[in-house]
């Protein structure tokens, strides 16, 4: 593609150099650069991507973007590479990767799943039920990414960098996939991860403290105004009437066609909250649903599985599923990490769950204290270079609720582990 065309959306502030070139490949990192490639030069939060400059060079790369405050004259670069300055690189990443994938998001439907908790498990969710509806489904998420049913890739990140957004929505599309779902953090609207994708369906299943650091959000106003971003880009909205903060959506986009979804409160799709059964392997509750009450089972036990549940529920009512299908999807799904029971000879209740937030944290306790015959021993730990405020606060929710806790290092980065752990230690249990 040529890049004069590649660069025809994004907004530019200086360029240097021919654009009648064919460019055949667009990436930030330099090392993924390929001959003909475009390398855009981001400045991270701790690289300077000028610095990759002369790598991607040497990989094969042919033009060159910059930050706007790059001194384009100060690069010591071959004149017969063009070098373009544009006021955001990020979001220029994201449009030239829409451009040069032919807007993949504009073929198929698109739905984008956004909160603190939950947004893992919702997807899967909502591609079950819609694949039990006949539908081809994609899926871009933090633990893999799916094209039609089949595994493709695993991923490291809750939502990919953009250039991989685009790629992978433009395989479903050859493909034929008809409705592909993206777990779509804050991070990812800041960072412009997303940008350019038509989202037909954005979902909002809560907010609660989470990501609040230098590198991340500097307060939960910013937070919760970045993860709103993707309910003012897509068509329809699908938010948790039960969330203090989320149910204020509608005031805020008065103009945004929004179903809701709640058990305390009413909404669109609301579970009759006297019919609510949580056991240590499932939710079974009761909804109003077409005009018929209809009871719902899934095997990922905790009152916060009942509101994806739901979520899931209210985003697929959009495409007229049946009560059948979403029954005959929900009851027997298992998503990896998020409440996941592990089989054992010792006849214990061992669960995995990504609860890496002070709120989801004491969600899983609560629910494992509801049904706990015996003791229970909580084992987790921390990434660095994260939030630490919610460090002791975590410490003090699992000394309150878990008889045991035993603290573990996880993906220390680049912070001394003892220091993660002592800045989780909070002295409240009685045993200490």
């Amino acid at each position: 593609m040529k890049l004069s065309k590649l660069i025809s959306s994004v907004d530019t502030k200086n360029i240097v150099g021919d654009l009648d070139l064919d460019i055949t490949n667009i990436h930030s990192d330099s090392r993924k650069i390929k001959e003909g490639g475009l390398f855009i030069a981001i400045n991270g939060f701790s690289k300077d991507g000028t610095k990759f400059i002369p790598a991607a060079i040497k990989n094969g790369a042919k033009a060159i973007i910059v930050e706007p405050e790059v001194d384009i004259t100060s690069l010591t670069i071959s004149t017969e590479i063009p070098i373009i300055s544009v006021q955001n690189t990020r979001k220029a990443l994201a449009q030239t990767a829409c451009e040069f994938y032919d807007n993949p998001s504009k073929k198929l439907k698109l739905i984008g799943v956004t909160g603190t908790k939950g947004k893992t498990t919702t997807t899967f969710m909502i591609k079950s039920i819609l694949e039990a509806h006949g539908l081809k489904v994609g899926l871009i998420g933090s633990i893999a990414v799916y094209v039609n049913g089949e595994k493709i890739e695993d991923t490291d990140r809750t939502t990919p960098e953009s250039i991989e957004i685009q790629k992978y929505l433009s395989k479903m599309v050859e493909q034929k996939t008809d409705v592909a779902i993206i777990e779509v953090s804050s991070q990812a609207m800041k960072l412009d991860r997303v940008t350019g994708c038509e989202f037909d369906i954005g979902v909002f299943t809560n907010l609660s403290e989470d990501h609040i650091s230098p590198k991340e959000h500097p307060d939960m106003e910013d937070y919760f105004h970045c993860k709103l971003e993707l309910l003012k880009m897509a068509k329809y909205g699908v938010i948790n009437h039960d969330d203090q903060t989320v149910k204020t959506i509608p005031t805020l986009l008065p103009n945004k066609p929004i179903k809701t979804f709640a058990i305390e409160n009413p909404a669109d799709i609301q579970a009759d909250a006297n019919t609510v059964v949580i056991t240590d392997s499932s939710i079974d509750f009761t909804i109003n649903y077409q005009g018929n009450a209809e009871r719902i089972e899934a095997t990922i036990p905790g009152k916060f599985s009942v509101y994806n549940a739901l979520g899931a529920i209210t985003a697929t009512s959009y495409f007229d599923v049946t009560a059948n299908e979403i029954r005959s999807s929900l009851k027997d799904l298992r998503v990896l990490g998020r409440s996941e029971l592990v089989p054992n000879k010792l006849g214990l209740t061992i669960m995995i769950d990504y609860a890496h937030t002070p709120s989801s944290l004491e969600s899983i306790l609560t629910a494992v204290n509801s049904y706990a015959k015996g003791r229970v021993i909580c084992a987790w730990g921390v990434g660095g270079d994260r939030d630490s405020t919610k460090r002791p606060i975590m410490g003090e929710i699992s000394g309150r609720l878990a008889d045991f806790t035993v603290l573990m290092s996880d993906q220390v980065r680049t912070e001394d582990p003892l220091k993660i752990l002592k800045e989780i230690e909070v002295r409240h249990h009685p045993y200490w």
